[in-house]
């Protein structure tokens, strides 16, 4: 069948559509995203401003009309983080709900964080035992852990490469002290679940997906994109505690010069490695695969299994 999947993230809205089947692996279609940075549409009282609220319907009523025009069948729509902490995020929905006919799902941090560990799992395998992933998003950072497809522990932060931003730096490149306070509040933040995700056990395999990790990834001199999906590509902790310094001395016309950053996340970059540089650090990872797969697919493999039947009689035995 194929399927659509419209992610409405913190920094980019997507529109995904794959041709699928239970028990094979989405195969990408056909894809369109714009970069509307909702948390940037954020007002004091932490709510969507109407020029949010108008752009992210814009975007919304042009998916559905691509999806018609391509052939999906389903159309999974979902928001995560900016949307689900906006004071005024129901109402959002319900407003962009009514002008395109959509009902949009709001996953919660701990769906989100599963939806992706899924994603993970099916992508390196029962091969890999306990497997700890994590993904930084806009507006948060999940972190899962687990030996089967569903984690024994799924957590959300509000760690975003995009919030940390907008709320911690004023400068471009930010300031030392500005840097320093912030590092001490992600170190904090993500301490106080380290506890509990490793009192399940220790990782046989940590992970990473999300944009922010795929650009700290090529900077640190993996193949590009462009080399394929099945390239093995890995970011290590020691890379990953160099290009935190380097990256927050560096302007955000500067980090946009570096291998595989686009100007639209440039100016994130560095609040999202000091995310990445301190969840390495306290949970003592060396190394972390770099995983093509997240979100989108976690929420369409979840969706393939929800489908009926399965397999019948093994041929020559009886019914």
């Amino acid at each position: 069948m194929r399927l659509g999947v419209l992610d409405i993230g913190s920094n980019t809205v997507h529109l995904l559509v794959v041709d699928a089947h239970r028990g094979a692996r989405p195969i990408p279609a056909y894809s369109h995203k714009v970069a509307l940075r909702l948390t940037e549409h954020l007002d004091q009282d932490n709510r969507l401003g109407e020029r949010g609220i108008g752009l992210l319907g814009d975007f919304v009523e042009e998916a559905v009309g691509i999806a018609e025009d391509k052939g999906v069948e389903d159309l999974l729509a979902f928001a995560t983080s900016a949307v689900r902490e906006a004071a005024n995020g129901e109402a959002v929905l319900a407003e962009v709900n009514d002008r395109c006919g959509l009902h949009i799902q709001v996953l919660s941090g701990r769906d989100e964080a599963r939806m992706t560990f899924l994603a993970v799992r099916r992508w390196f395998g029962w091969s890999s035992g306990r497997m700890l992933a994590f993904d930084i998003g806009g507006g948060s950072l999940e972190i899962a852990a687990g030996v089967d497809e569903e984690p024994d522990v799924a957590a959300s932060l509000p760690l975003g490469a995009g919030r940390l931003t907008r709320d911690w730096f004023t400068g471009d490149p930010p300031s030392a002290d500005e840097v320093r306070r912030l590092r001490k509040h992600v170190r904090a933040e993500i301490a106080r679940t380290v506890g509990g995700v490793v009192r399940y056990g220790v990782p046989d395999r940590a992970v990473a997906t999300s944009k922010t990790f795929k650009q700290l990834a090529r900077i640190a001199g993996v193949a590009p994109a462009g080399e394929g999906l099945y390239v093995s590509r890995s970011l290590t902790r020691q890379d990953m505690a160099e290009w935190a310094v380097k990256l927050t001395t560096m302007s955000a016309t500067e980090r946009a010069t570096l291998p595989g950053v686009s100007e639209g996340r440039a100016m994130q970059l560095a609040a999202g490695a000091l995310v990445a540089d301190a969840a390495m650090d306290l949970f003592e990872v060396e190394r972390l695969d770099v995983c093509p797969w997240a979100l989108r697919e976690g929420v369409i493999l979840h969706r393939l299994d929800l489908l009926p039947g399965g397999f019948g009689p093994v041929a020559g035995t009886q019914g």
